[in-house]
């Protein structure tokens, strides 16, 4: 055998190219630094070289280029995708509860596949925070300790219970006024 062959005879599938892999693999599972991802084309680098050169590649320039096409709609497709996923996660794990919007933000951002935030049309957490309150979206307070909301969903179960309860009072109305007219 040649030196640099494995047992197989393939060159570069020695037994140090396994472990390096096995290395790389483990490093890609979790999240790496905000610094070295980019949203456009939702790629994670490891670390500043790897993305300079991401930003250098002809795959990222064409991105780019299709992005600078039209700014508006990619940002406002990253920032009602960030919404959604904020709202949802409200919705899941602390509904109809008051909690501090930083540790809500935690919890979104431990997820490896989320939109981040500096790609969406809020570039603070305050400033999207406020913008929950001002849309009456959230019920939001700012404390010494910071930000608190409170997120109350519209159950489609209590429109429902509602949509029930308007037809039974204007049926119950209709029927005064037809026993009113008899009399």
């Amino acid at each position: 055998r040649r030196r640099g062959e494995g047992r197989s005879g393939n060159m570069g599938k020695g037994p140090n190219d396994f472990l390096k892999a096995v290395a790389n693999a483990g490093k890609s599972k979790g999240l790496q630094k905000l610094r070295f991802y980019c949203q456009v084309c939702a790629k994670q680098c490891r670390d500043e070289n790897g993305f300079k050169c991401h930003c250098t590649s002809e795959a990222h320039l064409r991105q780019m280029e299709i992005f600078g096409m039209n700014q508006g709609r990619f940002i406002q497709g990253y920032s009602e995708e960030f919404l959604k996923d904020f709202l949802n996660l409200l919705a899941v794990s602390h509904r109809n509860s008051r909690v501090s919007a930083t540790i809500i933000y935690n919890e979104y951002i431990a997820h490896k596949e989320h939109v981040h935030m500096n790609s969406t049309k809020w570039t603070t957490l305050t400033e999207f925070i406020k913008y929950l309150g001002r849309e009456g979206v959230c019920e939001i307070d700012e404390t010494p300790k910071g930000w608190f909301l409170i997120y109350r969903p519209e159950d489609k179960e209590e429109k429902m219970r509602m949509a029930q309860k308007g037809k039974r009072e204007r049926a119950h109305e209709e029927e005064e006024e037809r026993g009113a007219r008899l009399i």
